[in-house]
């Protein structure tokens, strides 16, 4: 038995066998999706107004800093072109979520126990909705101004003295390179698991709208994000949609730059330090010291050997092995000479600055030293050349009253 049905402004011919209880198990389903959906649109839009909210206040209170550093009277002077237009991008970023509803009766076509009341053409809106749903993941800029606001870096009074006086400006530039040179595998280990989160959600957001791939589900867009950022490609799974192959290309380049990344953590971890360097770079001359105190004793040796054969006019094969091992200990004592002097080399290359610093300042230190004693004794020098000229002097009036006093006649 059939019947008509009218079907979203068209009439279509229905199975009889749509019961009343068919019918409102289908409604009921249907305002039970639409009610979760209707919920999480307005948890997401008053979410997004209370973050717009609080970028607001953020901006407000960086005008307020603004004025009070620079001593202005008027807010307005802060508002220049650039400022405002990045608050104006900042919230137009920020605003972007979805705002649309829709529920779909996922029944299929073939069943003969229940048939869709109503099915039409949600494709549009779904693209809509999820082109929305992947923009919202711009506003994963706010990570760094919160990393950069909570970091110890910037609340540290020290650090901010010193930098002013250097010129340093407290960016998240500046965080991120002291973060990556404190913390260098914790660092590049909770962005790779940040990253892998966020692109296996981007990918299963990207391949839901298609119902005959697997991708769709959160454990399989996990694992082909983790053999995509990994550069294995097994090719058990792929994406279907555009969305879900730019995610997955852009977890490719990623996943060769952390790479490179992880090589150059890993390798500055085992490199030597500067201490280490000294003591093997020194372990290793003195036993290139040795090696060739014994090479030199074994060219004496075959010297010796060498004469004694001469001498004694013996075999010609013996005095030609003699020969030949006086060329090769003399070959060992000149190919370790030649090392040593390579190494000494490379350790004089080596030159520790702060080291060289130190001993600069201690010269310096000594000069300046030098330079007080020595300006200490042309001072004593010239107030006894003062004595002396002051006792001349007295002397002198002495000799003239003694005399004057023998000879009146000199008056």
């Amino acid at each position: 038995m059939w019947m008509l049905q009218r079907n979203c402004g068209k009439w279509r011919t229905l199975p009889m066998d749509v019961t009343p209880y068919h019918l409102h198990a289908q409604v009921s389903s249907s305002l039970k999706g639409s009610n979760i959906a209707l919920f999480i649109n307005c948890s997401i839009s008053l979410s997004t107004g209370c973050l717009l909210i609080l970028i607001i206040a953020f901006h407000y209170k960086d005008i307020r800093l603004f004025v009070i550093d620079h001593n202005q009277v008027d807010w307005r002077i802060a508002m220049t072109s650039h400022r405002v237009l990045m608050i104006t991008l900042e919230l137009m970023v920020c605003v972007i979520h979805p705002v649309g509803t829709y529920c779909e009766v996922g029944l299929h076509a073939n069943s003969s126990s229940s048939a869709p009341l109503c099915v039409s053409n949600h494709h549009g809106l779904m693209n809509m909705e999820l082109l929305l749903s992947v923009l919202m993941f711009l506003r994963l800029y706010l990570v760094h101004r919160a990393i950069l606001l909570h970091s110890k870096v910037l609340l540290s009074a020290s650090y901010r003295s010193i930098g002013s006086l250097n010129n340093i400006n407290f960016t998240f530039r500046f965080v991120l390179k002291i973060l990556m040179n404190k913390y260098p595998a914790r660092t590049l280990l909770v962005f790779i698991l940040f990253f892998w989160l966020t692109a296996s959600w981007m990918l299963t957001l990207c391949e839901r709208q298609t119902q005959a791939t697997a991708t769709g589900q959160m454990n399989t867009a996990m694992w082909l994000i983790a053999i995509t950022f990994l550069t294995v490609g097994y090719g058990d799974v792929a994406p279907k949609t555009s969305c879900g192959k730019a995610v997955c290309l852009f977890t490719g380049v990623m996943g060769v730059a952390c790479t490179a990344m992880l090589v150059a953590v890993v390798t500055k971890m085992l490199a030597l330090n500067k201490g280490e360097k000294h003591v093997h770079f020194f372990m290793l001359d003195i036993q290139i010291s040795k090696r060739i105190r014994h090479a030199a004793a074994n060219v004496l040796r075959e010297c010796w050997l060498l004469h004694r054969a001469n001498l004694t006019k013996g075999n010609c094969g013996e005095h030609r092995r003699h020969q030949r091992c006086l060329l090769e200990a003399i070959r060992v004592f000149r190919h370790l000479r030649l090392k040593q002097k390579k190494l000494r080399d490379y350790v004089s290359e080596m030159v520790d600055l702060p080291k060289m610093q130190m001993i600069m300042c201690d010269l310096s230190a000594n000069w300046n030293n030098s330079y007080r004693e020595l300006e200490l004794r042309i001072l004593s020098m010239e107030q006894k050349l003062d004595e002396l000229s002051h006792c001349f002097q007295q002397t002198s009036e002495m000799l003239s009253q003694v005399l004057r006093h023998r000879n009146p006649e000199i008056r």
